[in-house]
């Protein structure tokens, strides 16, 4: 799998490394780091997964694709400057891909304002 584009089915290997609190902290990380391009795609996934109208196998894609959000050592590690969060970013993206017909316009914007709220400068 090294320097090859993760597939929905190699997303499921990630599985072990997500956990609620992980997602949360990781997401404060990236917050001021990767901004909105990064935080909001996680944030409609996370949503996805809280919805009753995903499938289990689709919520395990989902589980999948944030756990390896999480996980600092991926194929491009995330403190690598620049271009740490790519790979992250494109292994949410295509999951949210698949996840299109489930995605609705609450959940974007859900996500939207969730990451506004992240975004905003702290008082």
């Amino acid at each position: 799998m090294e320097n090859e584009p993760l597939t929905p089915k190699d997303t499921q290997d990630y599985t072990p490394y997500y956990s609620e609190d992980g997602f949360w902290k990781k997401l404060g990380k990236l917050a001021s780091k990767a901004g909105c391009k990064v935080i909001e795609p996680a944030l409609q996934l996370y949503y996805l997964l809280k919805s009753d109208t995903v499938s289990a196998k689709d919520k395990a894609l989902i589980i999948g694709a944030l756990g390896y959000l999480i996980l600092p050592t991926d194929l491009i590690p995330d403190f690598t400057p620049l271009f740490g969060y790519t790979d992250d970013l494109a292994t949410l993206m295509m999951v949210l891909k698949k996840m299109d017909d489930n995605l609705t316009p609450a959940i974007k914007q859900q996500a939207r304002d969730k990451a506004q709220e992240w975004l905003a400068p702290k008082k």
